[in-house]
């Protein structure tokens, strides 16, 4: 049982942003500290990807661990109450997810998926410049870069 009634919870859920999230500014400080430059929310995309390195072709999304749905992550466990409503939600989300990364894939895009439990773990944060950077300069079509909060680790 929620411990705010419904209209309280619906105005709570409906404050969370989309764009230009902690996990998200996060990210791209540490791609711009490690000297590369990127465009912002490109809606011509599919899956409008937060973070877009269009002269490498490289796609960045930095996923919170609940909206979408992380595996094995702790961050991502489904609400008790309206579970229904909630399972159908993000289930769509994961769905929608990896639609949009095939899409891309299609189109000769390199993905790159950071997730939220990564800007949350100090050691991955203080880190996070270099395996962006590694990660860019290596030859993988996609990646994620995950926190220690998922069991296998980064």
């Amino acid at each position: 049982m929620d411990i705010v009634d419904r209209n309280t919870r619906s105005r709570m859920m409906a404050g969370i942003r989309g764009k230009n999230t902690k996990p998200e500014l996060l990210v791209r400080k540490a791609l711009f500290a490690a000297g590369f430059r990127y465009r912002l929310h490109r809606r011509g995309l599919p899956g409008s990807p937060d973070i877009v390195l269009p002269g490498r072709h490289i796609a960045v999304f930095v996923h919170g661990c609940f909206w979408h749905q992380h595996e094995q992550c702790r961050f991502a466990k489904i609400p008790a109450s309206r579970s229904d409503f909630w399972t159908r939600k993000l289930v769509g989300n994961a769905d929608r997810d990896r639609k949009a990364v095939e899409s891309l894939k299609v189109d000769g895009w390199r993905i790159l998926v950071v997730w939220e439990c990564a800007t949350r773990d100090p050691l991955i944060l203080n880190s996070l410049g270099q395996l962006l950077s590694s990660w860019i300069s290596s030859d993988g079509s996609t990646g994620e870069i995950r926190g220690f909060a998922h069991p296998q680790g980064n």
